[in-house]
């Protein structure tokens, strides 16, 4: 009778070695995020999740770019400025300034497709490709 007790007693850490396995591998399959959701543990769900997030940030203003200049000839120091804020469309806006010695002036046109229905100055011109780039 020593034999059954010796047995049940390897049977049992038997299974509760396997049930911790079992519970280590669940937890490592189901990951939480910082709301409270699961992530995908598969490679599927997560290009599913990749791919989602970047259409959200298609949207967001990402090509940006600055162009300096002097507007006019008896101005120095480049403080008139061209600014293209754009999307991965190359939808936005680009906003100048132009200073002079006694005024300064502001303008913004908008960008479609990374062109504009208004004719643009070189300048902006130049501000949309270098956003592009």
């Amino acid at each position: 009778m020593g034999a059954v007790p010796a047995v049940l007693s390897v049977l049992a850490l038997v299974l509760a070695a396997t049930a911790v396995g079992i519970a280590v591998v669940t937890l490592r399959r189901t990951h939480r995020r910082s709301d409270g959701s699961d992530l995908p543990s598969d490679l599927l769900g997560l290009r599913r999740e990749v791919a989602a997030l970047r259409a959200e940030a298609g949207d967001g203003l990402r090509h940006l770019a600055v162009v300096r200049y002097d507007a006019f000839g008896d101005m120095g120091g480049h403080l008139s400025w061209s600014l293209a804020l754009l999307d991965d469309r190359g939808d936005g806006v680009v906003i100048s300034s132009i200073h002079g010695r006694s005024e300064a002036r502001t303008y913004a046109k908008s960008i479609s497709a990374w062109t504009s229905d208004q004719q643009l100055s070189p300048e902006e011109d130049e501000a949309v490709a270098q956003a592009r780039a």
